[in-house]
């Protein structure tokens, strides 16, 4: 397949890309790098198969390909509220943009939605069939609402178009090659218990959350890209539920640091639960989660004692 990555220099795009090229398919990544990393795909680069073009898919581009896995959108509140108008124009006019391409060259697509469509639920756990609970005039909703927005334009095309397309609401996801600062709860525990700084707890830490190892959540996404007379959208995320304060505490254990937690003011429209019903994925991808927090954490671990070495020593 000749297969279009957007973000593809990103945490989730690179793994993606990686199994791609492995898989013997020809691959082209694009990014404008604003969270991407050249360092996450350098391996690939002088590969045959394997293309990478600096583009910003606010504005249309034209290639020829059959696959495109639309990634591209920064996904940690740090990254997308540092530009909230940017970030929306990302999940809307980059996803016209990539809806548009799709439909010129007769390419399947494939959304990469989010969890936070879902908002702070008032349903647990979450369904798809569930609409969700979201603040549209909140800090995170230039996240929330432009994933929504890209969601309705998918289904839109589809019907309209008869784009082939598929959607993903992506849970929870950690593993190597998260940004050092992206600000999500997994990199900032661990780089904080790896320096023996205070592990900072929003809130009470009781409000839980559902972590999916990254090969886990690039298998789902090969499955529904290959998976025919389905379109989405489905869950891929861990149903395993545990507590901000669980995590924690098993960084500390596993780094056998000795920082302290602390506990701070709950950012606003923090969702205080979150976890997938996985029961679509099962029965339509045969898929589901196999690699369990603790050894998903120790190769997320060991990662970022690598990184923070290299830091030491710039």
């Amino acid at each position: 397949m000749r297969t279009l990555v957007t973000g593809g220099a990103g945490f989730i795009g690179s793994h993606l890309c990686d199994r791609l090229v492995k898989e013997g398919h020809d691959v082209i990544c694009l990014d404008n790098f604003f969270t991407g990393s050249k360092e996450n795909i350098k391996h690939l680069l002088g590969l045959p198969n394997f293309e990478l073009i600096r583009h910003d898919v606010i504005q249309p581009i034209l290639l020829e390909v059959d696959q495109i896995y639309h990634f591209a959108c920064p996904a940690s509140p740090v990254h997308y509220q540092y530009n909230p108008v940017k970030t929306i124009k990302t999940s809307v006019m980059g996803t016209i943009n990539m809806l548009g391409l799709a439909k010129r060259v007769k390419a399947r697509i494939l959304l990469a939605s989010t969890s936070e469509v879902y908002g702070d639920p008032t349903v647990h756990p979450q369904k798809e069939d569930y609409w969700g609970h979201v603040n549209p005039i909140g800090l995170r909703s230039c996240y929330d609402e432009g994933k929504r927005v890209a969601e309705t334009l998918m289904m839109d095309y589809h019907r309209q178009n008869q784009v082939d397309i598929k959607i993903i609401r992506i849970f929870n996801t950690y593993g190597p090659r998260m940004a050092l600062n992206d600000g999500r709860v997994v990199s900032n525990f661990i780089i904080q218990a790896l320096k023996g700084e205070d592990i900072t707890v929003y809130g009470d830490g009781l409000q839980t959350r559902s972590f999916q190892y990254i090969d886990d959540l690039v298998e789902g996404t090969l499955r529904m890209m290959f998976k025919d007379g389905f379109i989405g959208p489905v869950n891929i995320g861990n149903p395993h539920e545990f507590t901000i304060l669980q995590l924690a505490e098993q960084v500390i254990r596993m780094t056998a640091s000795a920082s302290k937690i602390i506990y701070t003011s709950l950012p606003e429209d923090d969702p205080t639960q979150r976890q997938p019903d996985i029961t679509l994925a099962r029965e339509q991808l045969s898929w589901e989660p196999g690699v369990p927090l603790e050894k998903g954490l120790e190769k997320t671990i060991a990662y970022f004692e690598s990184r923070l070495k290299e830091k030491q020593n710039d």
